[in-house]
Formats: structure tokens, C-alpha cells, sequence
């Protein structure tokens, strides 16, 4: 009777959405029934939020950020090696602990997003507290009693400044922690899945971020470098905090055009659930057909603002998490125990998260190698030729442009030539998959590090005629641009796989997990830089060991980097192998196609 009475609840209600259409009450093409919300907390007009004119906002604030980040990190190796006096090891160590910090710090803050406080307070927050860490950084520099000492062959350092500098570095980590992953998901949050024109905007949306994110690092590190090398540190620290704080001002009057998603509580609890009704009725059998399963029809769902799943045929012991037993009665939604009976839907998004979980595993090789770019790269800029003409010196921080460059170029030749030729032959409105896309990445990331091996071994000979032989002072003759091909590769490759990384997993993960999702694409980076640190500890002890001389030296002169390169494509060969295989068997993420009532009319679009 409680069903009967619910159903014709429901017919009246739609009914009344028909009339109010038709009386000019509603304007369906106006507004945005995404979930989303205005700043009112009311549903959004379509032509006066969202999409690009909300995203550039947002953009802005990135390209602040991404400027600050760049600068700092770029350069940083030669900071704790010059004013730190560390030695290249303990510095490569520090800069890749600092490095997988705050790229996995964002694990937390988008989690604390996407479940309690929203995405747009976590910015704000967090965005604070990164400026604060700037502020910190410049007082470090200026402050008589916080100031390192000057003289750069000086012995004492000053503890102080020391502690200072990584207590600075460290509130930078803890505000990407809740910056990074809300900032993009926020931005990809403005466009409409279930409007043609805002999905498709949506599907550059990431390639035009990065592109923004090149320009901000492609600054950091040519300007901001140049300036702490030649002119100071705290003249560049100071310029980062002001910009950083225009940035934050900017996001703040972009309030009034965003659309806002609310907090749905903790995102793992579904995932606990499906898992804990899986197991409790493990000894079920399956049903004769999958619309048998538990699933409520979306007008109905309390408990998800979010998309309805389609059921998919892998990973079958949690369907039984949506078997209904004989004593359930699914029609009475207050009776129902969401431990013991889940939806389709919640076994689909749980079965997305295990689906992800290969794919996050052979994208570490890739975070492993870009985590070279910051610290072994400039190490082996800062000994080569760095001249233009007799009197400009490339700082070795700013060799790091070209990887910039590379991904600068890579995104806008994809996004303006080879996507609508792609779309013609595939059909793919992406013009390659996603996958795919992350794929071709990781080819030129073995490219790269190859001919890092490559370049690394002809240095050497270099460093072997005229310094060993010769007896030459200070750096090589051989020209830094010979670095140039292994950096550009790298940025072509990221113009690919971090572009698809992104969209992976914002799109794949569930909708109320998108902040978590980007934080798991930042953790990839994070625990590269970890694995790095671990990787150059055990070949540092197996290689002294065996040969009584660590391919990783004091002197970057006596060092064997090559071989640690050419140790990295092999490890980059077979992950791709293993890549190819998992990515041919992945199922992606099946929507069901939302259902719209247009003047008594039933208009149904894909999502």
C-alpha cells in the first residue's frame, strides 16, 4: 500500500513539473539540473554560471599557484645543495620526501571536501594557508635573525633559517593538500554532463588547464628561477606572495558565477557497505537476470545526488550486495538496511574503485620518472655550458621550460588539430580513449629516459677529457642544450599522460568522489617521488656493495647516472607491457542515460 501511494506520489509530482513547464514557470534550456547549485544555494541559470565563463576564475587562481609551486620547487635542489650546503644525495632525498608530501597530502584534503566541507571552502582554506607558507618563506629571507648565511662557502648554517625554511615548505604542502585536488575538479564541476555543448567543453577542459598550468610553470621556471639565481631569493619569494594573493582575491569575486556540488558525507562508507553486504550474503545465487538486482529509479533516490550505473558483468561477487532476499522489502525506504542490501548503482561505483586500482599501480613507473626532472635534470644542467652569447647565463632550474614547452605544445596541437581528425575516424567524441591517451604518454616517457642514458653517458666522456684528463675547472664545455631533447620529450609526454590521468580519474571515480579522484591522480606523483627516494637508497647500497663505488657520488662528476636511466627505461619497458594489458581489459564507467521531461515529452540524453 506504502508502494502503491509512493508511485502516485511520484506521477503527481512530474505532472506538476509538466504544467509549470508549460505555464513559463520553468524554463528547462535556463537552467542546470546537475545537482549542482548556485551560491544562493538555489538551482543555477545556466547563462549566468558555470562553464568557461566560471572556469576562468578558477584558471586564474591555478596559474598562481602553478607559478608559486614551479618556482619553488624547480630550483629547490639547488637551494638545499647551495644555501643548505647538502650534499646531492641528502638533497635529492629532501627535495623527493618534500615532493611526495604534498602530492599526497591532497588525499586528505579531498576527501575532507568531497564528505564535509565542500570544495569551494577547501580552496578558500587551504589557498590561505599556501599563502601564509609564502609569507613564511619571504620573512626567511629578510628577517636578520631568520636569514641564512650569505657567503655561499660559509660552513655554519643557520639552524634557524633551517627550520624556518621547512616549516615554510611544509604549509606549502599542507594548503596543495587541499588546493590541488578541489581546484580542478571545482573547474570541471561548471560544465553540464547532460548539455551537448558544456560536455564538450568539458572534454578540453583538462587539456586547456594544463595548458594554463604550463604557462604558470613555463614562468616559474625562466622568471622566478632567474631571479632567485641572479637577483635574491627573498625578492623572488616576495614576488610569489603577492601574486598569490591577487590569485586568491580573483577566485573570491568569481563566487557569484559558480556552481556549487554540497558534501554527501564520507565517500567510503557506500564502498564499506557494498563490501559488508557482498560478504554477509556471499552463499547467495546469483539471479537468472541482472534486472533483478536492487537498484531506485534516479526521481526516487535519497540516498545519492549523483548519476545511476549501469550493471556490469565484472567483479561479480558484489552484485550479491544487491540481491534482494525474501525478507527485504526495497519499496519502503526507511526500512531499509543500506548494510545489508545496496544498489546497483553502489556495487558499480565500488566496482569502479577496484577496476582503478591496476591503472593507479603502473602509472607509478610514470611518477617515478618525472620525479628526475626537479632534481637529478638540474643537477646535470648545473655542470654543462649554461651560456647565451658571453654574458647570459641559463640558470639549470630553468632547463626545466622546456618540459613546459614540450606539454604546452603537445596540448594544443592535440586539442586544435588532432582531436577533430581523431573524432572523424574513431567516432570517439575524446577522438582517443582516455587509456589510450595515458598510454601514448608513457611511450615518450620511455623515450625520454633513454636518451637521458643517453645524453648522461656522452657527459661523461666529456667530464672524463676535460676535467679527469684535462684538468679543466668548473663546468663543461659541452653545451646544456644537449639536455633539451630528453626535457622536451618528457613535456610531450605529459601533454598526454597527465592530461589523461586527470580525466581518468575525475571521470571514472564516482560523482561524489571527484575531489578524492584527482587527489588519487596527485598521489601518483607523490609516491614516485617516494619510490625515487627508496630506489636511490637500495642502488646507492647494492651498487657500492658490489662494486665498491655508488652510482651515486658527491661529485655528480664521479656519479653513474646513466646507468641509473637506462635502469629506469627497462623498469618504464616492461610497466608499459603491463599497462597495455590491464588497459585492453578495463570496463569504463556505464551511465544510464537521464531522462528529462520537455512539454509532456520524455527527451533522453546520454551522460
Amino acid at each position: 500500500m506504502e508502494a502503491f501511494h509512493q508511485e502516485k506520489l511520484t506521477e503527481m509530482m512530474i505532472e506538476q513539473q509538466k504544467k509549470k513547464r508549460k505555464s513559463g514557470e520553468i524554463d528547462e534550456a535556463k537552467r542546470v539540473y546537475d545537482s549542482s547549485l548556485d551560491h544562493k544555494g538555489r538551482i543555477p541559470l545556466r547563462e549566468s554560471t558555470g562553464a568557461w565563463k566560471a572556469s576562468l576564475f578558477i584558471v586564474a587562481i591555478e596559474f598562481g599557484e602553478r607559478l608559486s609551486y614551479f618556482g619553488i620547487a624547480s630550483n629547490l635542489i639547488t637551494y638545499m645543495t647551495r644555501l643548505l650546503h647538502q650534499d646531492l644525495k641528502t638533497a635529492a632525498k629532501n627535495v623527493n620526501y618534500w615532493g611526495g608530501v604534498t602530492t599526497i597530502m591532497p588525499l586528505i584534503g579531498g576527501f575532507l571536501a568531497d564528505a564535509y566541507t565542500g570544495r569551494f571552502f577547501m580552496i578558500m582554506l587551504s589557498s590561505i594557508i599556501y599563502f601564509m607558507g609564502l609569507n613564511l618563506l619571504t620573512l626567511s629571507e629578510f628577517l636578520p635573525s631568520l636569514k641564512q648565511c650569505e657567503v655561499y662557502t660559509c660552513r655554519q648554517q643557520n639552524k634557524v633559517h633551517e627550520v624556518a625554511f621547512f616549516v615554510a615548505m611544509y604549509l606549502l604542502s599542507l594548503g596543495t593538500g587541499g588546493h590541488k585536488p578541489c581546484l580542478q575538479s571545482f573547474g570541471a564541476d561548471q560544465f553540464d554532463d547532460d548539455h551537448l555543448e558544456e560536455r564538450k567543453q568539458k572534454m578540453s577542459f583538462f587539456s586547456w588547464w594544463n595548458f594554463v598550468l604550463g604557462c604558470g610553470a613555463l614562468l616559474g621556471v625562466t622568471l622566478i628561477v632567474y631571479v632567485q639565481d641572479y637577483v635574491s631569493w627573498g625578492v623572488a619569494d616576495l614576488t610569489l606572495s603577492i601574486t598569490m594573493g591577487i590569485a586568491i582575491i580573483i577566485f573570491f569575486i568569481g563566487k557569484p558565477f559558480y556552481r556549487y556540488r554540497m558534501p554527501q558525507g564520507s565517500p567510503l562508507t557506500p564502498v564499506l557497505r557494498v563490501l559488508v553486504a557482498a560478504i554477509a550474503k556471499r552463499k547467495l545465487p546469483y539471479p537468472s537476470n541482472p534486472d533483478l538486482l536492487y537498484e531506485v529509479p534516479h526521481h526516487q533516490s535519497t540516498e545519492s545526488r549523483g548519476r545511476l550505473l549501469r550493471h556490469t558483468r565484472n567483479l561479480r561477487f558484489l552484485d550479491k550486495a544487491a540481491i534482494i532476499e525474501v525478507d527485504d522489502n526495497p519499496s519502503a525506504e526507511g526500512m531499509k538496511n543500506p548494510w545489508r542490501l545496496a544498489t546497483v548503482t553502489r556495487v558499480e561505483e565500488t566496482k569502479l574503485l577496484l577496476n582503478m586500482s591496476p591503472i593507479w599501480l603502473t602509472s607509478l613507473i610514470f611518477g617515478l620518472c618525472i620525479a628526475q626532472t626537479s632534481t637529478f635534470f638540474t643537477k646535470q644542467s648545473s655542470t654543462m655550458n649554461r651560456k647565451i652569447g658571453h654574458k647570459f647565463e641559463i640558470p639549470p632550474a630553468s632547463m626545466t621550460s622546456v618540459t613546459a614547452i614540450g606539454m604546452i605544445i603537445s596540448v594544443t596541437i592535440y586539442e586544435k588539430i588532432l582531436v577533430s581528425v581523431l573524432r572523424r575516424r574513431t567516432g570517439n567524441e575524446r577522438g582517443i580513449s582516455i587509456l589510450q591517451r595515458i598510454g601514448i604518454g608513457m611511450i615518450f616517457i620511455v623515450l625520454s629516459m633513454a636518451t637521458a642514458g643517453s645524453v648522461e653517458r656522452k657527459r661523461l666522456r666529456s667530464v672524463e677529457k676535460e676535467i679527469i684528463q684535462g684538468g679543466r675547472v668548473g663546468t663543461l664545455s659541452m653545451s646544456v642544450f644537449w639536455l633539451v631533447p630528453q626535457y622536451i620529450i618528457i613535456g610531450i609526454g605529459d601533454g598526454f599522460s597527465i592530461v589523461g590521468l586527470q580525466e581518468y580519474f575525475y571521470e571514472q571515480v564516482p560523482d561524489s568522489m571527484r575531489s578524492l579522484g584527482i587527489a588519487f591522480y596527485l598521489s601518483i606523483i607523490g609516491v614516485g617521488s617516494f619510490i625515487s627516494s627508496f630506489l636511490i637508497t637500495i642502488v646507492d647500497h647494492v651498487t657500492e656493495k658490489i662494486s665498491g663505488t655508488s652510482w651515486f657520488g658527491k661529485d655528480l662528476n664521479k656519479s653513474r647516472l646513466d646507468k641509473f636511466y637506462w635502469l629506469m627505461t627497462a623498469m618504464s619497458v616492461l610497466n608499459l607491457l603491463a599497462y597495455v594489458l590491464i588497459a585492453k581489459r578495463y570496463t569504463y564507467k556505464n551511465v544510464q542515460k537521464s531522462v528529462i521531461v520537455v512539454d509532456g515529452d520524455e527527451d533522453k540524453g546520454s551522460t
